[in-house]
């Protein structure tokens, strides 16, 4: 792709209509609600997320920078719990949303809130691909197709977890022939680190012994206002994409790649999540807002391909990736069926995901980036969420 790619430097400055961040300085109560709604503050307890789960054990794991923000996560299903960053007047604020145990996380009726996803992160269509020759059949957990590795995907198994230092978490899991219905013994790395810019920076790699379909992300949801705090609509968002893989009515996608411009896909200059979400526009209509893969103009690391602001707190998230698609989804089926962890429920469009991937369905679309793994060779991505407010 050949568009011209922003600084950071121009995007804050088209940032700067939405005016001045919320800087009250308003004390917590004993529920750690700030008056505002803003969250931040007290972690969960360890104990909330001890438990014993197909006989291996569950934990929560804290990780802290030299900045004093942190990250907890727990090894049932390899997920981010919290994710406390500075705001512009420096208060702490929680920009995961997520469950507060590892019982609300299994009677959700959201399965991936903050998790690590795969096999196969996003769709396969109707539930089969070939490879080699033979075609393999999936489980067809969103009808008609899979979704995120099938009825138990690496949300719901647990990963065996490494403290390598205050700031990293190392999961690994094997996920064995055929489980869900991929081919090949796939053994899994995943490094999760809070590095001392503030940056939630991920580490994946894979290994297989048959060839197999591979593409890993994380199902973080995002709120740069704090959990609780209200709708996400009013997030400024920048993607450096100038195209977009438009989908059907069940969200596989069509093969096509098409133009953002003109469209409201278009988020190559800074617009707010909620600005033309409602418009009259079967992708919209198919995605019931956004949910869609974004082509990404670039992916090494060297720029970031996503930046999005909080509205009321200032906090800007640049996303960084070597992987060549982006799932930009807005929260459309958010019912307000699960408490959160400071007790708010998950209301609609409270929250967004971020995945950076490999394009949804890309098995049956041999145009699309290659997701395949071979025996000898070794699958490695590094995704970053960084987080500032200058």
């Amino acid at each position: 792709m050949n568009s011209k790619i922003l600084s950071l430097g121009t995007l804050i400055a088209g940032m700067a209509f939405l005016g001045a961040c919320n800087n009250s300085a308003n004390k917590t109560t004993s529920n750690t609600k700030m008056k505002d709604s803003i969250t931040y503050g007290t972690l969960p307890p360890d104990s909330a997320f001890e438990k014993t789960i197909d006989g291996k054990q569950v934990h929560l794991y804290t990780l802290k920078n030299k900045n004093g923000a942190i990250m907890t996560m727990t090894n049932f299903g390899g997920r981010v719990v919290n994710l406390l960053v500075p705001d512009s007047a420096g208060k702490m604020i929680d920009v995961s949303v997520g469950l507060g145990s590892v019982d609300a996380y299994i009677k959700s009726t959201e399965r991936y809130y903050g998790a690590t996803i795969g096999r196969y992160g996003n769709r396969i269509a109707k539930g089969h691909f070939t490879l080699e020759g033979k075609q393999y059949t999936l489980a067809t957990n969103n009808a008609p197709n899979t979704l995120h590795g099938g009825k138990k995907g690496y949300q719901d198994v647990v990963w065996d977890a490494k403290k390598l230092n205050d700031q990293t978490l190392e999961l690994t899991y094997l996920s064995k022939d055929m489980e869900e219905g991929f081919p090949g013994n796939l053994h899994i790395k995943v490094t999760y680190t809070l590095t001392d810019d503030n940056a939630m920076k991920v580490d994946y790699e894979a290994t297989t012994d048959k060839t197999t379909v591979v593409n890993l992300t994380n199902h973080a949801y995002f709120n740069l206002n704090g959990e609780g705090s209200g709708t996400i609509l009013n997030h400024l968002v920048q993607f450096k994409a100038s195209s977009y893989t438009p989908v059907d009515s069940t969200l596989i996608p069509t093969g096509k790649i098409e133009p953002v411009k003109g469209t409201p896909f278009d988020f190559t200059t800074p617009t707010t999540i909620g600005a033309r979400i409602n418009d009259d526009n079967i992708q919209l209509k198919n995605g019931k807002g956004y949910d869609h893969n974004f082509v990404l103009d670039k992916h090494d690391l060297s720029i970031p391909i996503a930046i999005v602001k909080g509205d009321k707190t200032g906090i800007v998230m640049e996303i960084y990736t070597e992987e060549p698609g982006l799932q930009f989804y807005s929260g459309n089926f958010m019912q307000s069926r699960n408490e959160m962890k400071y007790g708010e429920k998950d209301d609609y469009r409270n929250a967004f995901a971020m995945e950076t991937q490999h394009y949804p369905d890309s098995p049956n679309q041999p145009q699309f980036p290659s997701t395949v793994l071979k025996p000898g060779q070794t699958y490695k991505t590094t995704s970053i969420y960084k987080f500032k407010t200058k």
